[in-house]
């Protein structure tokens, strides 16, 4: 476990590295430390095959970033960096999403790239990485859907001037969707759920989206009677 002086250590060291860096691209010894650090975990995430394993590894060694990242965003001017935007996505898949949307908000901010092999924009990676994470998690019986309903709601806001492809977006609609009729938010979910078609006839919710307006409808009527 890394000692508060360390710890202190390591913000203050972010701190400064941000504020010299201002808006060009990360450098120093704080970030080339981090960077060399990151190599390493991602060597042995590639060396992984299952996706469970590789999520409770990114659990396991995210908290030695947390310092550099909150000093980061403490002082940081928009500089590009690679440690950050990793750790974004890492966050996501190892279920930290509230996390993860802090770093999002920056970089969305400050219009900073993806890491070198995503094709797309980084607010598409974010729309769909946090969809994603929030489909899988909702399928998990213990789920709370509150904080994903919001998280969703914040995503689809940060990204709402984006572009992006239609199938995308419609994901992001889907989770958010979801997450609403499990909140019992039976109107809402409906409005999302016929967004996410609109967007993309074969994103998969024709049926749920025919369930819940039966659902509705029933309820109006239980309603109407009593």
């Amino acid at each position: 476990m890394t000692s508060p002086a360390r710890r202190h250590f390591q913000r203050v060291s972010a701190v400064r590295a941000a504020d010299d860096a201002g808006e060009a691209p990360m450098q120093g010894d704080a970030y080339e430390l981090m960077l060399a650090a990151l190599f390493e975990d991602y060597r042995r995430l590639k060396s992984t095959q299952s996706m469970e394993r590789k999520a409770e590894i990114k659990r396991e060694i995210l908290p030695k970033y947390a310092d550099y990242v909150d000093g980061v965003l403490e002082a940081g001017q928009g500089a590009q960096d690679d440690v950050l935007m990793r750790v974004m996505l890492w966050r996501i898949d190892a279920g930290d999403i509230a996390g993860a949307l802090v770093i999002a908000r920056y970089a969305l901010a400050h219009d900073l790239n993806p890491p070198d092999q995503f094709e797309r924009s980084t607010a598409a990676i974010i729309a769909e990485e946090v969809a994603d994470q929030s489909l899988k998690l909702l399928d998990e019986e213990s789920a709370d859907a509150l904080p994903l309903l919001k998280h969703l709601i914040d995503v689809e806001i940060m990204t709402r001037q984006a572009d992006m492809h239609d199938q995308v977006r419609a994901k992001l609609f889907k989770a958010l969707g979801y997450a609403q009729r499990t909140a019992g938010q039976l109107h809402e979910a409906q409005s999302s759920l016929e967004r996410a078609l609109a967007l993309n006839s074969r994103v998969g919710v024709k049926k749920d989206l025919e369930r819940l307006e039966r659902d509705i409808k029933n309820a109006s009527d239980s309603d109407t009677a009593s």
